[in-house]
């Protein structure tokens, strides 16, 4: 009996382990999902069409004097008086007089050489009436010869009448030196940097003020070699000059457009930048012009302003906004019929801050473009079109702005 309780225990516990094991191990069928529907791509976009373009260069530069000069005395004296258009900025006119030097020495001077003029020809006349008489005197001695110039007092004479040229020549400078002891403006213009004071002794080569001329103005402007090709820059006097749009850099919030003209360019390229300068002159750039104001704020020496050239108009191009360029000139472009999302490698023509322009037989009119920042977007993806935010979806389009926006205009292209 013993043996069989043994026998059967053992027995029981298997039975009872391989029932509850096969109980357990039943896998129970798991519900089925439904299959993970595919999340759309969502953007905005804009309509590719191909369209002719004007194209414009845009650069910088300082703007200087087209005249300007060192102001000083052609004869040495004592300053005595200053006007007041020879002060630091003050502006004065053609002719007018700045300084005003001490006049005795001058004047002491002229009665110096009337009085060596009036000696001069009171000699040049004696010896005139001397070679007058003795030729009488020869004549009547009842010699048949002619006389010599010796005896004639003709070497006299002649040394008499250089006299009186010389005399007067000395007259007529000591009256110009009396002239320039006022020294007048050579042009209409502007002060840079007066550099005298009341009462100082000036020479020739004492610097009295720096000026520059008011007329006009002119700025340097460096054009990028890529960009020569769209411009059609003048090269001499004959060639028509190209217009050109200033604006001040140093505000860039104010509406002031100057406008000017480039006449010209250096001619050679700049050996560590491969530009080429191109010279603007800008006319009245201080609004001094008799015809009346201009209304802009004068344009001052030194001042730095943007540029903008007019340039070529490129035909048959598509105008991609830079902001929708992805890396390594690839856009993401919309099937209008499918709406799906395919990248395009592109290849500019033409760009600036703003724009590329491209020419591409395989992108066709009417392909939309994606101008959203996509942080994943597979080729092929399904896309939903989102509208044009309003006024009350993003407050900043109050003020013009648009996603996509070039050069403050919509986004459509």
């Amino acid at each position: 009996m013993s043996i069989l309780i043994r026998i059967a225990v053992p027995l029981l516990i298997l039975v009872i382990g391989w029932f509850g094991y096969s109980r357990l191990s039943v896998k129970e069928e798991s519900a089925k999902r439904p299959p993970r529907e595919e999340k759309l791509i969502q953007t905005r976009v804009s309509e590719l069409r191909r369209q002719d373009f004007a194209t414009v260069v845009r650069t910088q530069g300082t703007i200087r004097a087209e005249s300007d000069a060192v102001l000083s005395a052609h004869v040495s004296g004592r300053v005595v008086k200053i006007a007041k258009s020879l002060q630091d900025g003050a502006f004065f006119q053609k002719d007018e007089v700045l300084l005003q030097l001490a006049e005795e020495d001058f004047e002491g001077a002229i009665i110096s050489a009337e009085a060596n003029l009036a000696r001069a020809e009171s000699t040049r006349a004696q010896e005139l009436t001397k070679a007058r008489q003795a030729r009488l005197n020869w004549e009547d001695l009842g010699y048949k010869e002619e006389p010599n110039e010796l005896v004639l007092r003709l070497p006299q004479v002649r040394e008499a009448e250089t006299n009186v040229l010389a005399a007067k020549a000395a007259l007529a400078a000591a009256e110009r030196d009396l002239s320039r002891a006022q020294v007048r403006a050579p042009f209409d213009g502007r002060v840079l940097l007066r550099s005298v004071a009341l009462g100082q002794t000036v020479n020739p080569s004492t610097v009295l003020a720096t000026i520059f001329s008011t007329d006009r103005v002119e700025v340097r402007l460096p054009i990028p070699a890529r960009d020569l090709a769209y411009l059609e820059l003048p090269e001499t006097s004959k060639d028509a000059p190209l217009p050109v749009l200033l604006r001040d850099a140093l505000n860039p919030e104010s509406e002031a457009v100057w406008q000017g003209l480039i006449v010209g360019t250096e001619g050679a390229l700049d050996p560590d930048s491969r530009e080429l300068f191109a010279i603007a002159r800008i006319d009245d750039p201080f609004g001094l012009a008799e015809d009346g104001e201009s209304g802009l704020p004068p344009l001052r020496i030194g001042q730095p302003v943007t540029a903008e050239i007019s340039a070529r108009v490129l035909e048959d191009v598509l105008v991609i906004p830079r902001s929708a360029i992805r890396t390594l000139d690839n856009v993401n472009l919309v099937d209008p019929r499918e709406l799906t999302l395919r990248h395009v490698e592109i290849k500019p023509v033409w760009s600036d801050e703003s724009v590329v322009l491209v020419r591409d037989e395989t992108i066709a009119d009417g392909t939309l473009l994606s101008i959203s920042r996509l942080v994943y977007a597979h080729e092929g993806g399904k896309v939903e079109i989102l509208p044009e935010p309003t006024e009350e979806d993003d407050p900043a389009l109050a003020d013009g702005e648009e996603l996509g926006a070039m050069d403050g205009q919509k986004s459509k292209l």
